[in-house]
């Protein structure tokens, strides 16, 4: 009787062994899926401090794209996982009878400051305080614009009065109602939420699944001192661009994950 016994709680310590190291194999096989798989959902973004101030060749990144002359109105360059999410959104917008096409893009820290410096010329007349929040109703401060990061777009045209009618509406519409599904986002809505910043722009779209970690990394690694090289610099800290304009989103992008 005792020999039986022995030899049952032998094949028991047997089975439950070759059990738990199966199990042990399976938990570790799914978590080597798993892991595998958030590699691919999340891929690790290359960002750094040159790229979110603007400070890079984009024409020769390999993560950025010449745009097709089909879907643009001049030589524009875009990050290439946006310009992809553009071409879908663009494909849909077209079986619906409405026509996109991106006025701006990517604009690195010299063609920022160019735009920046020509507006300090225009507005002399006025205190250099006065002078940058003129300027800032719609452009920003080199080393300050989500352009630089090849996430943003502009689209149709760059006045807010052509999408309150016709073409113009019903392609506005159509953008709030179906933009969000493909990643992008108005960014510049309207301030009475609370939004801070840059006047309303409703041409103004952000590719979110990206600009949404390239604002993470700026908040994290940026500071007024970075945001320098161009006239009327020094109106940076003194009007919080950091706080008030470059975060100054939208409510929805703002709670974007």
């Amino acid at each position: 009787m005792k020999s039986l016994l022995a030899t049952f709680f032998m094949v028991f310590f047997v089975c439950s062994c070759h059990t738990n190291s199966n199990n042990i194999a399976v938990k570790e096989d799914f978590k080597i899926k798993k892991d595998t798989l958030d590699s691919i959902s999340k891929p690790k973004l290359n960002i750094s401090k040159a790229l979110v101030l603007g400070k890079f060749d984009y024409k020769t990144d390999s993560t950025f794209i010449k745009v097709s002359a089909e879907h643009s109105v001049k030589t524009i360059y875009l990050n290439k996982d946006v310009y992809t999410a553009f071409l879908e959104m663009c494909k849909a917008a077209k079986k619906d009878n409405i026509n996109l096409t991106i006025l701006s893009g990517t604009r690195n820290f010299k063609e920022q400051k160019a735009i920046w410096e020509r507006k300090w010329q225009k507005y002399n007349n006025l205190k250099p305080k006065d002078r940058a929040i003129k300027i800032l109703e719609y452009s920003s401060m080199p080393s300050s614009s989500r352009h630089h990061w090849g996430t943003d777009l502009d689209l149709n045209n760059l006045t807010n009065s052509y999408f309150s009618s016709g073409n113009g509406k019903a392609e506005y519409n159509w953008l709030n109602e179906n933009a969000n599904e493909y990643g992008f986002y108005q960014v510049y809505t309207d301030k009475d939420s609370g939004r801070t910043g840059y006047n309303l722009e409703k041409w103004h779209w952000s590719y979110l699944p990206l600009a949404s970690a390239y604002l993470e990394f700026y908040n994290v690694n940026i500071t007024d001192k970075d945001i320098n090289g161009f006239k009327g610099e020094a109106m940076a800290k003194e009007l919080n661009i950091i706080e008030n304009y470059v975060n100054g989103i939208s409510i929805k992008a703002k709670n974007y994950k």
